[in-house]
């Protein structure tokens, strides 16, 4: 018994040896279509964990600040266009509803950054969706990057690093231009 030990103790030290020599693996290429590295995708999808916890209020934060900055933009919004305040937005259920079905699908889209095939179609069928809405713009879609990015650096608090926010905006420009991707074939599609 000892013998078979020791022989399973000196072949564990060699492999381990052989291991220690070899470099370590290099880290999973991502897809070309993704402008992420597999280091910046890590870091989003491990980052983005504490917001995906706190969908709603993060929501919340950023439509708040979107219509702070775009007032015009609150007519698009039938079940709370007349919200004028910051405290009837931040206090309203609609409002709250909407934030937490736009940042669901974030949720989603960020998620599923390891899938591109299902990130585009499900990113553009989103895009694709706003077509529905009367007088809704294409460029609308770019006034959420800068509330998006205020809320996530608000929910992530001292985790936001300079780091942190390159990729973030990376990754909100990467789905704002997949969203109007969607919005465009979809209006060619109808016309």
């Amino acid at each position: 018994m000892g013998c078979e030990l020791s022989k399973l103790a000196s072949s564990k030290s060699r492999n381990q040896g052989a291991r220690e020599t070899s470099p370590p693996p290099p880290p999973s290429a991502t897809d070309p279509r993704l402008p992420l590295t597999a280091r910046q995708k890590f870091t989003i999808l491990a980052s983005w964990k504490a917001v995906s916890r706190a969908l709603e209020p993060t929501g919340v934060y950023m439509f708040v600040r979107l219509f702070e900055e775009n007032a015009e933009l609150l007519n698009m919004f039938t079940k709370f266009r007349d919200l004028k305040t910051k405290e009837q937005q931040s206090t309203s259920m609609e409002l709250a509803e909407h934030a937490k079905k736009v940042m669901t699908t974030l949720d989603e889209g960020i998620k599923g950054l390891d899938n591109m095939d299902d990130f585009l179609t499900y990113i553009h069928q989103v895009g694709a969706s706003h077509t529905k809405i009367p007088g809704f713009n294409r460029q609308y879609f770019w006034k959420i990057e800068k509330p998006f990015l205020e809320a996530v650096k608000v929910t992530l608090e001292d985790r936001y690093s300079e780091n942190v926010e390159a990729i973030y905006k990376l990754t909100i420009k990467f789905i704002i231009e997949t969203l109007i991707d969607g919005f465009d074939k979809a209006m060619s599609e109808k016309a």
